[in-house]
């Protein structure tokens, strides 16, 4: 795993998981699980262990499976959130609305109005800061860093963030600025997103949200995502 001054990723037993700081705090450690195969209790607390050591006090997980999520548990983990999955078979895809605010390329440039934009539009415990939406923007080897440009042009009223690695799709990343909500641009990016997706020969697209962010999945479904059997779990603990 990882100490606060850098990044390295640690590969246990056939699976891995990587720890960096949580959303620009310092004494937080993200820890970030791969879905190749389960990590045991016992690799789980080593590393916890090594974070505790690199001077991190507590920890908190990617979203993970019920699987994945089995040795957290029992090392000693527990809720801190709970999320729906979302999957979008991308066909059929509604047609590009005339109407809709227009999009452009996310740029460098951008980010720091992006950021801001994350902390207006999400509670504290949410944001990404510019650690996630860095970490976002670097997750997949494919991405999409999409502006909703307010009609002023002085600045961003919504951003979204696609990544794609083989067949599959992630939107990583929604954000409107409460101030600019109900104008369309969410159902822009999210069109935007399925169509980039399938274009670059993605099967399925894949999306999360809180279980009590009734807003956010009442649009997702309106796009044609479907809830899926099985949901996600955010864990985390003091160290």
């Amino acid at each position: 795993m990882a100490s606060r001054t850098g990044e390295r990723t640690l590969r246990i037993s056939g699976g891995w998981g990587r720890i960096r700081p949580w959303r620009d705090r310092a004494d937080v450690a993200y820890v970030v699980v791969g879905t190749e195969a389960v990590l045991s209790p016992d690799a789980v607390r080593d590393g916890m262990a090594r974070a505790r050591a690199a001077g991190y006090t507590a920890a908190v997980t990617s979203p993970l499976t019920t699987a994945a999520a089995a040795p957290f548990l029992d090392a000693g983990f527990g809720p801190r959130a709970e999320l729906w999955l979302l999957g979008h078979d991308l066909d059929p895809i509604d047609a590009p609305d005339r109407a809709a605010p227009p999009l452009r390329r996310g740029r460098r440039g951008d980010r720091a109005a992006v950021v801001d934009l994350d902390d207006r539009a999400f509670p504290p415990s949410w944001r990404f800061g510019a650690s996630g939406l860095g970490e976002a923007l670097r997750a997949t080897p494919s991405v999409r860093f999409r502006i909703g440009p307010r009609p002023d042009g002085h600045g961003p009223a919504a951003y979204a963030v696609t990544g794609r690695a083989g067949r599959r799709g992630y939107l990583q990343r929604l954000a409107v600025d409460p101030d600019a909500r109900g104008r369309g641009y969410a159902r822009a990016l999210v069109s935007d997103a399925l169509r980039w997706v399938r274009r670059g020969g993605g099967r399925r697209c894949l999306v999360n949200t809180q279980a009590d962010n009734h807003e956010a999945l009442a649009l997702y479904e309106a796009c044609g995502f479907r809830r899926l059997p099985s949901g996600l779990s955010v864990l985390g603990c003091a160290l």
